[in-house]
């Protein structure tokens, strides 16, 4: 029977390099064995030799944030040869400066609204909804007709505190 002086399986590194896989291995803490993949898309863009060079360059406490940068940038050169991550992050930074557009354009609808600013419905949608305008019905029901705009504004619109704050309609 045969014994091996070495018990530990080589690094996905040490496998991917074809070499055996020394106790002082640079790669062994930040490329286990079962992380091949891992390994192979950072030699692929970055090289064994560089990163080898860049862990021991780098303070022990700060190596494995590095190889996890390695990691993460490699696997986005692999998707976008020509951009990585400057591409990802260029594409979040526009999704998230037109969800803002969206959002401050619902926020000033939502402000219009409180305002009465909103235009009316057309005849067919108000009365689907159970309003009336003021039209032939001589303001009554609640409601008001507002001449300068043509609008119709339910009674809850109608005092001078859109907010509602102010229910005695005096200070």
């Amino acid at each position: 029977m045969a014994s091996s002086s070495y018990s530990n399986p080589p690094c996905a590194a040490c496998k991917c390099l074809r070499r055996k896989c020394m106790p002082d291995c640079v790669f062994a803490p930040y490329f286990p064995p079962e992380e091949p993949q891992k390994f192979i898309n950072v030699h692929k863009i970055f090289g064994a030799s560089n990163v080898s060079k860049l862990l021991n360059d780098v303070a022990p406490h700060q190596r494995e944030d590095a190889v996890n940068s390695l990691a993460y940038e490699a696997e986005a050169r692999m998707k976008d040869p020509v951009y990585g991550c400057v591409g990802a992050i260029s594409v979040l930074q526009r999704q998230v400066m037109r969800l803002q557009k969206e959002l401050d354009a619902t926020n000033a609808d939502i402000i219009r609204y409180a305002y009465n600013d909103m235009p009316q419905p057309p005849p067919a949608a108000a009365s689907q909804y159970g309003r009336r305008s003021a039209a032939g019905h001589g303001g009554s029901g609640g409601g008001s007709f507002n001449q300068n705009s043509g609008l119709y504004y339910p009674s809850q619109w109608n005092g001078n505190d859109p907010g509602g704050d102010n229910e005695s309609g005096s200070m």
